[in-house]
């Protein structure tokens, strides 16, 4: 993290500032990952009107980030209004997206509103690979041409690829479909278990010996010393806190509900009613910023601590908010033995 950042993230932490801010517009989807962290349906979707307001108050708030995602938020058909309205409030803009519904006309407009990033989700440098995994004949072909219209136009892409059993050992050439697309990388080591607490999609993962074999890879050596900074959280306050979550990052839901983070799950209001100000200070985010590592016995004296990224909600999905993730535990004793 730039010394810059680093010092920003460190005040929005002290002074309780949500400076990032996921914004899923819907849980509609084109493709049917077999990894998705989703459930089958939500509990509907905002109105234009109250995203609209939403985005105000968080520019109020001291938002500077703003990620939208979904779902596919290209289903939204108000999705460039309210991204002209964010980047008319100065927020920086980062839109994730499967890439598969942008065509030239849409490639030209998120040309027009200066994004501070596009992440494109793909997940292998083989079209039947990466449509396996979408379920979505044909994904391949028209995310790859939505990557190349989105560089082409100048703005900064992001490829977003998740390890799994179904690309393991496709990471490198992805890695470098990537770059002569003129587009970075990021690899996430991690399925997550779905949001309504079903485990089974982890089986999709990688076991120990083969995320070794993974982070072994020599083009890695970048995106693992990332993986060791625990989820971008400032040197200063990264020692007491758990992670970012409720500090100076959190997530709103379609329909409006306020999380520390997607993957922490407790709810903490509805940002249409009362309003995001009273969600973001209410009850139970305070008790989520009060948790400090010493709170955690499995965790605190733990020798794998210098490698460890704990996620707090994949330890709620294990069943403890304070306990060990095994997720966590697996990724870290992969990476202790690679940086070694």
């Amino acid at each position: 993290m730039p010394q810059i950042l680093d010092e920003v993230c460190e005040k929005a932490a002290r002074r309780r500032i949500p400076l990032t801010v996921h914004l899923d517009l819907t849980w509609r989807c084109n493709a049917h990952c077999i990894h998705c962290y989703l459930p089958d349906h939500g509990a509907g979707e905002m109105a234009t009107a109250q995203v609209l307001r939403l985005i105000e108050e968080l520019a109020g708030a001291g938002t500077l980030f703003l990620l939208i995602s979904g779902g596919e938020a290209l289903l939204r058909p108000d999705l460039f209004e309210i991204i002209e309205r964010a980047r008319a409030l100065s927020f920086a803009v980062v839109l994730k997206t499967n890439g598969t519904l942008i065509d030239d006309q849409a490639a030209g407009r998120l040309a027009g509103l200066n994004l501070y990033r596009l992440d494109v989700s793909l997940y292998s440098h083989r079209a039947e690979v990466h449509d396996a995994i979408t379920r979505l004949p044909g994904s391949w072909r028209r995310s790859v041409r939505a990557i190349q219209r989105l560089t082409a136009a100048g703005l900064k892409v992001r490829v977003v690829n998740v390890l799994m059993k179904a690309n393991t050992g496709d990471a490198a050439a992805l890695h470098g479909l990537a770059g002569s697309f003129g587009a970075s990388y990021t690899l996430d080591p991690t399925v997550t278990p779905r949001l309504d607490g079903d485990r089974t999609v982890t089986s999709l993962g990688l076991d120990l010996d083969e995320l070794r074999s993974a982070f072994s890879e020599p083009f890695l050596a970048g995106v693992i010393r990332d993986l060791c900074e625990a989820d971008g959280l400032p040197q200063a306050v990264r020692d007491g806190l758990l992670c970012s979550a409720s500090h100076y990052s959190c997530y709103v839901s379609p329909w409006g509900e306020l999380f520390p983070c997607i993957q922490l799950p407790l709810s903490c209001g509805n940002v249409c009613e009362p309003g995001f100000k009273q969600a973001w200070g209410s009850q139970e985010m305070e008790a989520i910023r009060a948790l400090r590592l010493n709170d955690l016995e499995d965790c605190r004296g733990c020798a794998l601590l210098a490698t460890c990224t704990r996620c707090p909600g994949l330890a709620l999905m294990e069943g403890d908010l304070a306990g060990k993730s095994t997720l966590d535990c697996l990724k870290a004793t992969a990476l202790a033995t690679v940086i070694s």
